[in-house]
């Protein structure tokens, strides 16, 4: 270039000033292209290492590849071995049934061939080739990269636990990769992988991975084992005397409590055992307090044997046995007496009521009262007679047996006093008759014979008294005795 100048000193100084502008850029043109693959190298080039991805995770295969200076790549593309036909053959992987952005091609064109496999399964499996095409060549890996697919396994020990016993969790991944694990049971989040088991920790628990939970570990089952609670009794249907009642014990256990668990006992005494205690022909004596016991040969903390909450059986029944009583034993004309109806009955009477034959025919009996004690203040003959109760509640009503009222009339007693009087003289009158007539005989005995036709008899006439209003006697009888009806009179008479 400076042959076509003058070699003056100028010209010799600018062109030694371009040429130190001109070595300047391409040292500056050498080190960009330094930087470039394949540009000084010369080799083509593909690198990578083996990947381990967990079932259900997301990996990324990285990748680098280098060529010759001067190509400019046009294309890429990855395949996996696939068997077809017993023969070996790279398929592409837009080629193999998957689903989409399943595969998914990272890199570039300058030298990134990373790629990435998402929701990764057991059929991702294999090794992988990469391969780009240049404005002058094309090139395939030599060596493929092998993908392993591992799954997360979870682990509990022990599986099965008493209420109240320790429960480790563990989950093991078949990569060697660190990863966050996370852990659930039945969907909701378990904090620690080490705890005292409940009984609401029982279910299936499993581990995933922190941010892909897509890849999870077949679920393990915790067992927890506990003694029976919530142990109820109930009784179906209503107790009515002479139907029939169901008794049936129920609890929350684990294991379940089995029919011979169950034992049932009636004011603190054994009945049955089984779950269900039928009473067919329910009577009175059925009534009282119930409770059953429960066992499911778990033991915790020292208790085994559960008792639920006493039930009361309370069987209802019309009234029955329904009798009167009378307050007065003896009932004299013009006194007082009560008549009291009582009998069983569940729920207790609500209502009495009183019938009479009194005052009518004893074949009919009419209403004279209401309420358990029927009062008569002053008894008169008009009381006298059959009377019966009628008790009644809401289940029905029941009779009373007929009792009979009697009345005695004032001054009865004084009247038989005086009639046993009567015949007590007239017993002793006639003794003394008799032992005159005894008497006369004797003397008759020693006298003359002729006499024995002037011998006397006597005639003695007892008079029970009279109901009817006292009557007059004859005059020629004592005074003592007018007025007096107890009084027995006799009467002699002389035979001719």
């Amino acid at each position: 270039m400076c042959s076509y100048v003058l070699c003056c000193k100028d010209c010799i100084l600018n062109c030694v000033l371009m040429l130190q502008v001109m070595l300047t850029m391409e040292h500056l043109i050498l080190i960009i292209l330094v930087t470039l693959p394949g540009v000084l190298s010369g080799d083509w080039r593909v690198t990578y290492k083996d990947q381990c991805a967990l079932k259900g995770t997301s990996v990324v295969i990285k990748c680098e590849y280098d060529y010759p200076w001067g190509h400019i790549v046009t294309a890429v593309s990855w395949s996996k071995a696939q068997y077809v036909a017993g023969e070996g053959k790279k398929v592409l992987l837009s080629q193999l049934a998957s689903p989409p952005n399943h595969f998914r091609f990272v890199g570039n064109y300058r030298g990134d061939c990373s790629l990435t496999v998402n929701d990764v399964q057991h059929t991702d499996e294999g090794e992988y080739f990469f391969r780009f095409v240049t404005t002058l060549n094309s090139w395939s890996s030599q060596t493929p990269v092998h993908l392993s697919v591992r799954d997360l396994t979870s682990d509990l020990q022990p599986s099965t636990v008493t209420e109240g016993g320790n429960v480790s969790l563990t989950c093991v991944s078949g990569c060697l990769e660190p990863i966050n694990i996370v852990w659930f049971r039945d969907g909701q989040t378990v904090p620690n992988p080490v705890f005292q088991a409940e009984r609401e920790h029982a279910g299936r628990y499993y581990c995933t991975v922190l941010g892909q939970e897509t890849a999870r570990s077949a679920s393990v089952a915790l067992n927890v084992q506990y003694v029976p609670s919530e142990l109820t009794l109930s009784m179906s249907p209503s107790a009515v005397k002479g139907s029939w009642v169901t008794l049936t014990c129920s609890s929350d256990a684990n294991p379940p409590v089995t029919q011979s668990g169950y034992s049932l006992y009636k004011d603190g005494h054994f009945i049955s055992s089984g779950q269900n205690h039928t009473i067919s022909d329910l009577q009175p004596a059925h009534s009282g307090l119930y409770y059953c016991q429960a066992w499911n040969n778990i033991s915790q903390r020292g208790i085994d044997l559960i008792n639920s909450t006493e039930v009361h059986l309370d069987v209802q029944y019309r009234p029955e046995n329904i009798s009167i009583s009378m307050d007065q034993p003896h009932v004299v004309e013009g006194s007082s007496v009560n008549l009291t109806c009582s009998g069983a009955a569940n729920p207790a009477a609500e209502n009495y009521t009183w019938y009479s034959s009194a005052g009518s025919s004893f074949s009919s009996l009419l209403q004279v009262g209401s309420g358990q004690v029927l009062s008569l203040p002053s008894v008169e003959a008009s009381h006298t007679g059959l009377y019966l109760c009628q008790a009644r509640n809401r289940l029905g009503e029941n009779n009373s047996t007929e009792v009979l009222l009697t009345m005695k009339k004032k001054g009865r007693g004084r009247q038989s006093l005086k009639i046993l009087a009567g015949i007590g003289v007239s017993v002793f009158v006639t003794f003394l008759l008799w032992l005159g007539l005894k008497q006369r005989s004797h003397a008759k005995k020693k006298a003359p014979a002729s006499y024995e036709d002037e011998v006397s008899y006597s005639t003695v006439t007892i008079k029970p008294r009279n109901p009817s209003p006292p009557h007059h006697v004859d005059n020629s009888c004592s005074k003592a005795g007018e007025n007096d009806d107890s009084v027995i009179y006799t009467s002699l008479a002389e035979s001719s």
